[in-house]
């Protein structure tokens, strides 16, 4: 976007139900409330909320509805989008004291328990024709510019490498692939429990997100 003005940005936003371990994914419960969060905060001209969509917390099922929607999506901006796409996946670390920008999704698929469909890869290649397990793709997105947007604006947030191998990183990594294929942009982002950081906080969080995408990817 920048100066150009003329530049229109649909950011589509995907969060995940429940899993083992995690009685209450704030993804789920952010995504549901985003639209109308937005709604009323607003967002920059230019930027538009495409869908925003709860995935099953697991490998394959996560993965076939997001297809799906980025299938419909494509299908429905064809002819009348000459802007950038962007997905955002959004997702919890039960671990975290702070939001993280995952730079990279790796091509391994180990899960440290069953996903919620009982499946349990270990040391599986997510796309076996992309090589090995230590495969890499990185997201195109200007993730440092994205975080030092957001630190300005207070938020507790840092740099990742490392975005796991359950299905957070099994779903970033097909995203950013897809988003290659299709001249879009794929970005993930681990958020913490609300018991670390409350709900209003994390709303508040992705919808400073989503301006810091449209201002610097």
């Amino acid at each position: 976007m920048g100066s150009e003005g003329t530049k229109s940005v649909t950011i589509h936003v995907t969060g995940f139900k429940r899993f083992h371990g995690v009685a209450q994914n704030p993804t789920e419960i952010t995504v549901n409330g985003l639209k109308d969060y937005v709604e009323k905060r607003g967002l920059p001209a230019g930027v538009t909320l495409g869908s925003c969509t709860v995935l099953e917390t697991a490998g394959e099922g996560g993965l076939l509805t997001l297809l799906k929607v980025i299938k419909s999506e494509s299908s429905s901006a064809n002819g009348s989008n000459n802007g950038q796409v962007i997905w955002l996946h959004l997702g919890v670390n039960s671990g975290a004291t702070k939001f993280a920008v995952e730079r990279l999704a790796v091509n391994e698929a180990t899960f440290r328990c069953a996903d919620e469909l009982g499946w349990q890869p270990q040391r599986l290649p997510i796309v076996p024709e992309d090589g090995g397990i230590n495969q890499t793709r990185k997201t195109s997105c200007s993730t440092e510019s994205i975080l030092e947007y957001l630190k300005k604006k207070g938020f507790e947030v840092t740099m990742s490498d490392d975005a796991g191998r359950f299905v957070c990183n099994y779903v970033y990594y097909h995203s950013l692939r897809s988003a290659q294929q299709k001249g879009h942009k794929s970005l993930f982002v681990h958020v913490p429990t609300f018991s670390r950081v409350n709900q209003e906080e994390q709303m508040e969080f992705v919808a400073a997100l989503l301006e810091a995408i449209a201002s610097t990817c």
